[in-house]
Order: C-alpha cells, then structure tokens, then sequence
C-alpha cells in the first residue's frame, strides 16, 4: 500500500505523544516533520520525543545534522522521500509528524523544488543590504522580479526572500516558475490536532515553563561553548536566542522566559496558516476531548478503503 500518515498541528499541541501512541497501535515508524528537532544537541527547546515516546518506535530525520549544517526543504523532501519507500517496502506505515508546513506539504502535495546550491557570498551581500536598507528593499526587489513568488513569502522573512533571490540570481529564472507540483501517488491521511486559542496558549507557556526547568539554559549555554553562535539559523530558533540574549547580559531571564512565551504564541498562529482548521484534507481533533478511540478509528477506515 502507498499509504501515509501525518499529524500536523501547532506547536505544544501534542504531535509527538499521538504520534508515539498510533505507532504503538499501527505497525508504524515515524518520519520527523520539525524543521528544529533535525538538530544534534538542541533537545529540550525543540522538544524532541521523550525517551519514553521512543521506546520502540523506529525514528527517521531526528538528530541528522549539527546547528552550524545547511539543511533545505529540498534536502528534507528526498531524504524524507527515501524513508518513505523503504517503510512502505517493509510493509510498514510511514507516519509523518511535525508541524512544519514545508515539511509536510512538499511530500503531500509532491512540491517542486529547485536544487540551487547556497552561494555564501551572495547571501551576505543581500543581508548586508538588507540591514542598510532594510528588508523592505529586498522584498520589493523580489516582487519587481518574480510577482508570484513575492506572494508566497512574508515580507518580513529575510531568509526565504534571500532564498528566492539566490535561486533566481543563480538561474536567472523565476523562483515561480521552477516551483511547481506534481503528482506523487500517496493515499493519505492527514490529522489535525487543536484547542481553544487560550487553552494553546497556556499549554505553551506551561511547556515554556517546564522547558527551563528541564535546564534550557544549560543547553544553550552547551551550544554557545561548542561555538554554534546565534547568527545561525538553528539558533534563531524560539527559545534558543532568547536564552542567548540572555546568556549575553542582554536581557534578565524573567524577559527571556516571557519573550519565548509571547513569541511562540505568535509561531502557533502562523502555523495555522500552513495548516488551516478550514482545509477539507485535514481531519481536526479538538485535544480538550478524549479522541485516542475516534482517532484509532479514522486510521482503521483509511486503511480499511486504501487496501
């Protein structure tokens, strides 16, 4: 069968522990869709599995590379591609869980990516000229070049605006007209998980909570002295550069707590856009009820049809 699964919803919702629950109950393997917990060494602040939620459960895509590593969606979409067949040749179900939107709709809906190597130096001379003349400038460079891909871009992403500039810069083609999609024969099934934006929220600032508790800022402290600095991309992620500002003598770790609260408040919003509660290829489920039954059911019917 070329089934697939994912579980897809905002962050601190409850992926990872469903996703340990259906591959205990299915004879799945777990394919990671989190575009932070692909690092080595950045465990508690992108809240990787638990050693308990792994026990048995065969991992694809976690702990991959080092912070300081280029990693694109290109680069995810074939490896996590390869994990695919080989789980489906085992007659195994590849189970997909993560709340990056890239991640999961590149292999979904069979995204076409060009493959342009990162050239450094040209991505230092547009952020250079970004912090002159500020983002704004590049984003309208970028819409005055390619329309369409300007529209799929937030006009305050500097990294995905660089990106579109690289890849037309390197081709001389549209960004656009090198993305497109095709066909990719999985029959999948798609779960969605969700709660009251006030339930999230305090959710998140619980996990914010217990994540320094469990000793985040030991764990960017570990970062910083390996020499993974905060102008990486890894290290801009939530938690990381806050606690780095912090570590710095820049902020108090009170502000530090708060920031990453706030911040992935406003992270959980945006990924609702990726994957939104009106999207008829998503099956929602509300974490406020008891749903294991009704889920396990969904997955049954699937495959049930799908054989």
């Amino acid at each position: 069968m070329n089934c697939l699964i994912a579980v897809v919803g905002p962050t601190a919702i409850g992926k990872s522990r469903l996703g340990s629950l259906i591959a205990k109950d299915f004879p799945a393997e777990i394919i990671n869709a989190d575009s932070r917990q692909i690092y080595k060494y950045m465990d508690i602040g992108t809240s990787k599995p638990t050693s308990e939620e792994r026990t048995g459960i065969p991992y694809h895509l976690l702990d991959i590379i080092t912070p300081d590593q280029e990693y694109s969606v290109a680069t995810y979409q074939r490896e996590a591609g390869i994990a695919i067949g080989d789980i489906q040749y085992r007659d195994k179900l590849p189970l997909l869980v993560g709340g990056s939107g890239q991640y999961v709709w590149s292999l979904i809906e069979g995204w076409q990516i060009p493959e342009v190597p990162p050239d450094p130096s040209l991505r230092e001379s547009l952020a250079i000229k970004a912090s002159v003349k500020g983002i704004e400038s590049l984003y309208m460079e970028l819409k005055a070049i390619d329309p369409i891909a300007a529209t799929r871009i937030s006009p305050h992403n500097l990294r995905r605006i660089i990106r579109a500039l690289e890849i037309h810069y390197k081709t001389g083609r549209k960004p656009s007209e090198l993305q497109g999609k095709k066909e990719t024969g999985y029959q999948y099934l798609i779960i969605g998980l969700t709660a009251e934006r006030k339930v999230l929220y305090s959710i998140i600032d619980d996990r914010v909570e217990k994540m320094v508790g469990a000793g985040l800022v030991d764990e960017v402290k570990n970062l910083l002295d390996r020499g993974y600095g905060p102008w990486l991309p890894s290290m801009s992620s939530l938690g990381y550069r806050e606690i780095a500002t912090y570590l710095k003598g820049g902020i108090t770790l009170s502000d530090a707590i708060e920031k990453i609260k706030f911040g992935t408040h406003r992270f959980a919003r945006g990924q609702y856009a990726w994957f939104r509660l009106s999207d008829p290829r998503i099956v929602w489920f509300d974490i406020c009820c008891d749903n294991r039954e009704k889920i396990n059911y969904t997955i049954k019917t699937f495959l049930e049809k799908s054989s």
